[in-house]
């Protein structure tokens, strides 16, 4: 009797220990779907956060590229949020750590936002002041038009009042004379009777001249072309150069003036033939010319 006693409590006690065990089992094996569950949803959780990541680091590399100039806030957000997706990628996912980096994406969005609008600000401004800079450019190229156009007229200016300042001869004449036995003049076309030339001319008024003390050169030519007294030259710096007979001096005062001078022969005798006189100013410009001849 107490031994079938004893078998029944050991039947109730398996039985007790196999319910035991089965509920155990059935636990075990609901804890490990629950884990792969709680994992799937955390490396869901893992890319989703690599994804706004890398989301993110591809509108830096954007707007770096459409950049005129390097920004070095830009790359060095674009370069941080490379660090957190090596992290995030290579890290053990668990729900603490990436609600962290939730509430970082969160933050590194709204930097984002902020950077994007001082590039934007920015561009805005390179944009006007580009605006300013071709505008500058275009009003310095007018103005430079308008230099040379002053430059030319200028120079045109100068040119004309030059030569407005010219004196000119109004008259030229040129007489051979002999000297009588009481000083007196007397005009004559015999070369063998002839003592000087006398050379006159009449300087025209100019009133934008200069007054003031001038000099004038005559040249004269001898039958042969030779230049009479042909000793005295004049050269102008980068100009002519001549080769005259006498220069001869006044005092010139804006109004019409008659000169008169005397070229003797310092040869001896004037020659039979045709005779030519030349005139220039001080600037070695031809004022005037006469010829005549002697017999």
């Amino acid at each position: 009797m107490a031994e079938t006693k004893n078998n029944n409590g050991l039947k109730v006690l398996a039985g007790i220990l196999g319910v035991i065990l089965l509920g155990t089992i059935i636990y075990a094996v609901n804890l490990y779907q629950d884990s792969k569950k709680n994992e799937a949803i955390l490396l869901k959780e893992k890319e989703l956060v690599v994804e706004d990541l890398t989301s993110l680091k591809s509108e830096y590399d954007k707007a770096i590229m459409e950049s005129n100039q390097t920004n070095e806030e830009l790359v060095a957000a674009r370069d941080n949020i490379a660090k957190y997706i090596d992290s995030v990628s290579g890290m053990k996912a668990d729900l603490a750590t990436l609600s962290r980096y939730r509430q970082q994406v969160g933050v590194l969005k709204k930097e984002r936002e902020e950077l994007l609008r001082q590039v934007d600000s920015l561009k805005q401004s390179n944009t006007l002041i580009a605006m300013q800079r071709d505008s500058t450019f275009v009003e310095l190229e007018k103005q430079n038009v308008f230099n040379d156009s002053l430059v030319v007229q200028n120079t045109q200016l100068a040119d004309a009042v030059q030569r407005g300042s010219a004196l000119n001869l109004t008259g030229f004449v040129v007489d051979a004379v002999r000297e009588r036995n009481n000083g007196t003049l007397r005009s004559t076309t015999s070369a063998k009777r002839t003592d000087r030339l006398k050379v006159c001319f009449t300087v025209a008024d100019n009133v934008i001249a200069e007054a003031g003390d001038r000099e004038f050169y005559i040249e004269v030519l001898d039958p042969n072309g030779n230049v009479m007294g042909g000793t005295n030259s004049k050269t102008m710096e980068e100009g002519p150069s001549i080769t005259y007979t006498k220069n001869t001096n006044f005092f010139y005062e804006n109004a019409a003036l008659d000169v008169c001078d005397y070229i003797s022969n310092y040869a001896g005798e004037f020659q039979k033939g045709n005779y030519m006189v030349n005139v220039y100013d001080d600037g070695l410009k031809l004022l005037g010319t006469s010829k005549f001849e002697l017999n």
